[in-house]
């Protein structure tokens, strides 16, 4: 045999080649011949120059060849043998050729999946939240439904004194201390909120009170942080003219309002809602739970980690991260700022991902945990029914994509994986 295997680490290895032996003359030859029916060399026609003077121009670049082609295919033969899964690319390094002693040395440093032993986990205790539904969960939703629909109308008392969870409808203009008054400080027929604090802090507070028609002056203190540099900190007065006052009326929720919503009655939407919030929240209790279950093993089980999955990783958590950034007006500058930012973020988060996707991994292996047709057959009525959609139109959607299905069926074996080690542990 002639290489030796050296464990750098638990997921890094080194074969380390050495051979004593070794002709290359005649892929070299055969290198050149091949080169020399394609070569346009000056003062000969295409295909027409001398093997030596094919030699000369492309010795060494087919020395080097033949040389690669060597090196490659005695790594991959080292590999097979061995039963290594390089991840990624391996590094070659102290490649060494002396073609009159016919010998050649080289190493090839590759990253492979850590072997690792998963600690007793039996005594981990938690607390897992309660993921009961209220009444006020289903009256937000409601209110949600109603305010979509909602109008505002203009109240007709003169008497009724603005409040907050009121609108505004005003003329505005403000005067700097030195008696400025800007442009881009006026506002006409201005719709305003009371209480949603959309202006400096003090302005809607000092319009509580006001009755239509009516006229005040308003001192406030722009904040230190304020984006404008000249308004830093400044004091100003706001001249200020309520013309109306508006309120929000919430329509009825009635049967022919939800039907808008593709539910039969306000029953029916009564069910379906209680039934997706109790979903929803026993999967953001169970979330939270497996975050803190991995958080454990990760903490307790220490091992070293590929960089080539890190990166990869790191990969797609910013590929995801673009597109959210892009929905929120991030331009290519301002992200690759964030990124430039946020770098050693990305990556911590990326190795715990890795590390305890590799540990998920082991225990499921373990645990023979496994995802079959059936349970992605439940999965797909469970998300029909969460979605509005039906069983076929959910199975057509990941029918026509076998990477999402892939992913189902991963997450599914995942939740097996966690119902088994929950069984074990402790669960308050």
């Amino acid at each position: 045999m002639n290489y030796t295997v050296q464990n750098v680490n638990d997921c890094t290895k080194k074969i380390v080649f050495e051979f004593e032996s070794v002709d290359l003359s005649e892929q070299i030859q055969e290198a050149l011949s091949k080169k020399q029916k394609t070569a346009q060399l000056k003062g000969f026609r295409p295909g027409k120059a001398p093997l030596s003077v094919i030699q000369k121009y492309y010795g060494p670049q087919v020395e080097n060849e033949a040389l690669y082609g060597f090196v490659s295919k005695e790594f991959y033969n080292a590999i097979e043998k061995e039963g290594l899964q390089p991840l990624g690319y391996p590094e070659f390094s102290n490649t060494k050729y002396e073609a009159d002693k016919k010998n050649v040395a080289f190493e090839a440093t590759i990253e492979v999946f850590p072997e690792i032993s998963i600690k007793d986990y039996s005594s981990y205790e938690f607390t897992r939240e309660k993921d009961e539904v209220k009444d006020e969960d289903l009256e937000k939703i409601k209110k949600q439904i109603q305010e979509a629909k909602s109008q505002v109308k203009v109240i007709e008392d003169k008497e009724k004194k603005l409040e907050k969870g009121l609108f505004a409808v005003l003329n505005f203009e403000g005067e700097k201390s030195g008696g400025e008054k800007p442009d881009n400080m006026k506002g006409s027929e201005y719709l305003l909120e009371i209480g949603s604090q959309q202006f400096i802090p003090g302005f809607e507070e000092g319009m509580v009170g006001m009755k239509t028609g009516e006229k005040k002056t308003i001192e406030v203190t722009f904040p230190e942080d304020y984006h404008a540099e000249d308004l830093k900190g400044a004091p100003v007065k706001f001249h200020v003219e309520l013309l109306e006052i508006k309120e929000k009326v919430l329509p009825e929720l009635t049967d022919e309002l939800v039907k808008e919503y593709n539910f039969e009655s306000v029953a029916d939407f009564e069910k379906k809602t209680l039934s997706r919030l109790k979903t929803e929240k026993k999967r953001k209790a169970d979330e939270n739970l497996h975050q803190a279950i991995l958080e454990k093993l990760v903490e307790e089980n220490s091992f070293d980690i590929p960089n080539a999955l890190v990166l990869q990783q790191m990969k797609a958590i910013q590929e995801d991260t673009a597109r959210s950034l892009k929905q929120s007006g991030f331009n290519d500058d301002m992200m690759k700022e964030y990124f430039s930012k946020w770098q050693d973020d990305v990556r911590k988060k990326a190795e715990f991902q890795v590390r305890s996707g590799l540990i998920l991994n082991k225990i499921s292996e373990t645990l023979k945990a496994e995802s079959s047709e059936s349970d992605l057959e439940a999965r797909y009525k469970d998300m029909a029914d969460m979605s509005g959609m039906s069983v076929e139109e959910v199975k057509k959607i990941y029918g026509e994509n076998e990477n999402l299905k892939k992913n189902l069926l991963y997450a599914i074996k995942e939740e097996k994986t966690f119902d088994h080690m929950k069984e074990k542990m402790k669960i308050n």
